[in-house]
């Protein structure tokens, strides 16, 4: 009975030990936020042209300059769950920093914050491709000239976020690596300028955004590019903030992304 015990006890503590290695879901953000022993801190990114952007940054706990991974969110805005990803990634190492791309696009001049998400993806369906460039730029500059912070950094979206990390990785030779977590993919005539490793993260029942990968897949590979490609059988779009959804299948596939991401992080931009 004792070494039963034991053995329940283990394996209930390692339980544990993974979930807390992947970041919650959308229901366990502010939860995870207010728990997290790293610095975060609201900042204003100056873009030019007269333009400030609003981000979420945090830092990891370390002696030495970090890489940074910029995250980019949903169509819904600059969500808490997206400040939790920020965090966990910050868990992993990196210096993370999540720019609102509704900076002043809400009434009154305000952001994500201050809309619903139905008025969100609406006001995110009208942003001009030109300025979110021009704010990821300025984002890169402004958080790899942090004291702490190292010259390499990256990109991650997520649904919306996922297809303009892909896109932004055709416009950005200095870009790092570029993961895509479930977004569409650029036109091929768009791929020949693309520098930087891109790493693909699908829910296999997905197929509006699926229909888009073997396109840029095939185009990928004539042009000698890394593109690496990950469907998770059964899981579904947005199944990392979703991960309790697909009977099973968006928590496997999040168990599997999550740390590939990261290996793929710390392989193109250094640990």
């Amino acid at each position: 009975m004792a070494l039963v015990a034991v053995f329940v006890l283990f394996a209930t503590f390692f339980g544990f030990a993974q979930i807390h290695n992947i970041p919650p879901d959308g229901d366990g953000a502010m939860r995870h936020i207010n728990n997290s022993p790293r610095h975060g801190e609201w900042v204003t990114v100056d873009a030019g042209m007269g333009d400030r952007v609003d981000a979420w940054l945090v830092y990891p706990e370390r002696s030495d300059d970090a890489p940074v991974v910029i995250v980019i969110h949903e169509i819904y805005g600059l969500t808490d769950w997206i400040r939790a990803v920020a965090d966990q990634l910050a868990a992993e190492g990196f210096i993370a920093i999540a720019p609102d791309m509704l900076s002043g696009k809400a009434p009154g001049g305000k952001g994500s914050s201050a809309v619903s998400q139905d008025e969100a993806r609406s006001l995110i369906r009208n942003l001009e491709w030109e300025e979110i460039e021009r704010r990821l730029n300025a984002t890169a500059r402004y958080a790899t000239s942090l004291p702490a912070a190292a010259s390499r950094y990256g990109v991650v979206g997520f649904c919306w976020g996922g297809g303009i990390s892909f896109r932004y990785a055709t416009e950005q030779p200095d870009l790092g690596a570029a993961v895509v977590y479930y977004g569409v993919s650029p036109d091929t005539d768009e791929l020949g300028n693309i520098k930087a490793p891109v790493l693909g993260l699908y829910g296999g029942n997905d197929n509006r955004v699926n229909s888009t990968i073997p396109d840029a897949e095939r185009e990928m590979k004539r042009l000698g590019k890394r593109y690496e490609v990950n469907i998770y059988e059964g899981a579904g779009h947005a199944f990392l903030r979703n991960q309790s959804g697909q009977s099973g299948a968006n928590m496997n596939a999040t168990k599997k992304a999550w740390p590939r991401m990261v290996e793929f992080f710390r392989e193109n931009l250094g640990s």
